[in-house]
């Protein structure tokens, strides 16, 4: 089971702190353009990239903002409000590591958090923000049971975080 599911199940306080680190292909960057509909050729086109001041093409800000939300999926949490900022590129087949720190959680289990992401050469390339709802007990209820029954709608059961 995905121990950051199980953390969930268990309740999420401040100073609770997830990270992991991945890369993404140029193929993930075709399907993240395809899916959003997002053709800039700062992402496809070298000479464009250039143009631009890169070293080549880069992945979809987004595409590398997205991995607070493997944290956030994990751990159930329906956010109401995410923030980027984007401080440097992120090329196809850099490896970035995400860190995000739960900031406070209130007793409605509204919660807030701050992310950073870095390359890695532990350059920050990103910086996020997160808020929303943390599960309530019921739903804390509603994990463990899922756990129970081997946490069948989550593909990262399988212990990955």
């Amino acid at each position: 089971m995905s121990k950051w599911r199980k953390r969930a199940a268990e309740g999420i306080s401040p100073g609770d702190r997830f990270s992991f680190s991945r890369a993404f292909s140029l193929g993930e960057v075709a399907a993240f353009g395809e899916l959003t509909r997002d053709y800039n050729p700062v992402h496809y086109d070298e000479a464009f990239a250039g143009l631009k001041g890169f070293g080549g093409p880069i992945c979809h800000g987004l595409l590398a903002g997205s991995m607070i939300c493997q944290i956030g999926g994990q751990l159930g949490w329906l956010a109401t409000g995410m923030q980027f900022a984007f401080k440097k590129p992120v090329y196809p087949g850099d490896t970035i590591r995400c860190e995000l720190t739960v900031d406070d959680v209130d007793a409605s289990h509204y919660a807030r958090a701050h992310a950073r992401l870095s390359n890695q050469d532990g350059v920050e390339v990103m910086t996020a923000a997160l808020e929303g709802y943390l599960p309530d007990p019921a739903a804390r209820d509603r994990l463990n049971q899922m756990l129970e029954d081997g946490d069948p709608t989550n593909p990262l059961r399988d212990g990955r975080s």
